[in-house]
Order: structure tokens, then sequence, then C-alpha cells
């Protein structure tokens, strides 16, 4: 089993939307990093943490879990969607997505300030100064951190 931290925007995709329609698609990320994540590294069962990114404050919300295989993302197809790009074709996607089933909501936001400060996250991923990735990994000892904090 592997763990991972997935962005959102709140206000676009909040954890309170995947609980109200679980299984959801994790789509629109374009980025060829997240792509080979998905693509390469990511499996069914994983688990994933839930971010809120940009919003007051940003941080951990809750728990998803990997529920699918990779499979092309068919926003890159829609023209009227946000993530429609032009140059990906069904014969040869270059957009994928998981699907992702929601697991818990923390009581609280546990905030990027927080994850600074808290021991044993010095190096990891989203805590890092101009990390900007969607989708990135959470070592196993770093899970156990996060979720060991008081008031979850």
């Amino acid at each position: 089993m592997k763990y991972w931290l997935m962005k959102s925007e709140p206000d676009c995709y909040s954890i309170d939307d995947l609980a109200a329609k679980s299984p959801a698609m994790w789509e629109g990320c374009r980025n060829y990093t997240v792509r080979n994540f998905f693509r390469d590294y990511m499996s069914i069962g994983d688990y994933a943490f839930f971010y809120h990114s940009n919003a007051d404050p940003s941080g951990i919300v809750g728990v998803m879990e990997i529920v699918s295989e990779a499979y092309p993302d068919p926003t890159q197809f829609d023209p009227t969607s946000d993530y429609y790009d032009s140059k990906s074709t069904l014969e040869n996607p270059r957009w994928l997505l998981r699907d992702v089933a929601f697991r818990s909501k923390f009581s609280r936001v546990v905030p990027l300030a927080e994850l600074r400060d808290t021991p044993g996250l010095e190096s990891m991923e989203v805590v890092r100064r101009g990390q900007r990735l969607s989708v990135m990994p959470v070592t196993e000892a770093e899970w156990h951190i996060v979720l060991s904090l008081p008031n979850l």
C-alpha cells in the first residue's frame, strides 16, 4: 500500500462534494508527473489525504481511497470543459485519472502551518516551498504522524 496527498480547491471540489457522491473521478490533472503517478505508481487500495488548497486555511481535511485503475480523463476530450486538451485523442489520450472514494472527514483542518511545525514532517512534499503538484506521495511514517495529530 502507498499513501498520497491530493489537492483540490474547496470552491471547485471539496471533501463534502466527495462525501455526497462517492466514488468520484479525480479529474482535471494536467501535469505529466501526476499522470505518471496515476499510471505507474498508484494502486487500488492506496489511501490519500484530501487537501484543500487556496483555502483559509489550506490543509488536510480527510481521507479517501483509490478505487479504480487509471483510465483516460474524459474532460480532455470535451471542448466545453476547462480541462479540454485539443492535442489529446481517443486513440492516444494524454491525461489519466483515478476514481476515489470518501473514507473520512477530519473534525478540523490540519493547516499547512501545523504540518510545517510537526516533527517528522520536515521532508513531506506539501511542506516544501514552491511545491505545486496537485498529487504527491506521502511516506508511511508521514501518514501515521498526520493521523496521530490531536482532535482529528
